[in-house]
C-alpha cells in the first residue's frame, strides 16, 4: 500500500484525518515521510523502529494515528466486483504491471477511487477501482474500472496481494513488520498518521 495509496494501502487505505487550517498554518505543516521496517519495541505512545536501511527511528503514536492489520491473501480472492488498489509500473503499451495489490474490505469500497501517479518511480501508477473482468490463470490481467475510465493491470506470479482490517496499538509488537506514514518533526522523530502492520510476521506492502 505508497504516496496516495497507501490506502495506500495507499494513505488511501486509511488516510490520516484532515484538519482545516489557515493558509499560513498549512505552509508550516512539517514534511511527510514514510518508514518501512521492523518494530524493535513498542509502548502505547511510541514505536521504536529499525528501518530497512538499518537506521533507528522513534515514532510517536497519537489519538489520531490509524492502524491497519495487513493480511496476505490468494490471488483467487480477486474476483469481478472486488474493489482493489493496484500499485503498478506502466508497461509502455497502455497497460500496467502490478507491483502490489490491495483488496479493500467492503467497508472501504470507493476509497481513493481513480487512476493516479504513484511514488515508486516516474512510470509508477496507482489504480483504485472495481474489477470488471479477470482474464487468465497465471499472469492474470484485470480490467479495473473507476469513475471516468478503466485500466488494464497484469499481475505477475509472486506479486504481493493483501487485504486489511482496522486494528489498534496491541497489534504493534516487537518483531512486527510495519509501514508508517506521518510527519517528520524537527527533532528527527516522526508523528504517525497511519501504520500498516503485517499479520503473523508478514510484510505489508509499502
Amino acid at each position: 500500500m505508497k504516496a496516495i495509496a497507501a490506502l495506500n494501502l495507499a494513505g488511501l487505505l486509511l488516510a490520516p484525518p484532515v484538519v482545516a487550517a489557515a493558509p499560513a498554518m498549512m505552509a508550516a505543516r512539517p514534511p511527510t515521510t514514510k518508514i518501512e521496517g521492523v518494530v524493535a519495541s513498542a509502548t502505547p505512545t511510541e514505536l521504536d523502529i529499525t528501518a530497512k536501511d538499518g537506521s533507528k527511528v522513534a515514532v510517536a503514536l497519537t489519538t489520531h494515528t490509524r492502524i491497519a492489520l495487513s493480511m496476505p491473501i490468494s490471488i483467487d480472492e480477486i474476483k469481478a466486483g472486488s474493489f482493489i488498489g493496484a500499485g503498478a509500473q506502466a508497461d509502455g503499451k497502455g497497460g500496467n504491471t502490478a507491483v502490489e495489490i490491495t483488496v479493500f474490505p467492503e467497508s472501504a469500497r470507493g476509497r481513493g477511487e481513480g487512476f493516479h501517479k504513484w511514488d515508486e518511480g516516474p512510470n509508477s501508477t496507482m489504480t483504485n477501482g472495481t474489477v470488471s473482468q479477470v482474464v487468465g490463470t497465471s499472469n492474470r490481467t484485470l480490467t479495473v474500472t473507476y469513475k471516468g475510465g478503466q485500466q488494464k493491470v497484469t499481475i505477475p506470479a509472486g506479486t504481493p496481494i493483501v487485504t486489511f482490517a482496522n486494528a489498534d496499538a496491541s497489534a504493534l509488537t516487537a518483531g512486527a513488520h510495519v509501514v508508517v506514514r506521518g510527519f517528520k518533526l524537527p527533532n528527527g522523530s516522526v508523528s504517525a498518521g497511519f501504520v500498516s502492520v503485517g499479520k503473523d510476521g508478514s510484510v505489508p506492502p509499502g
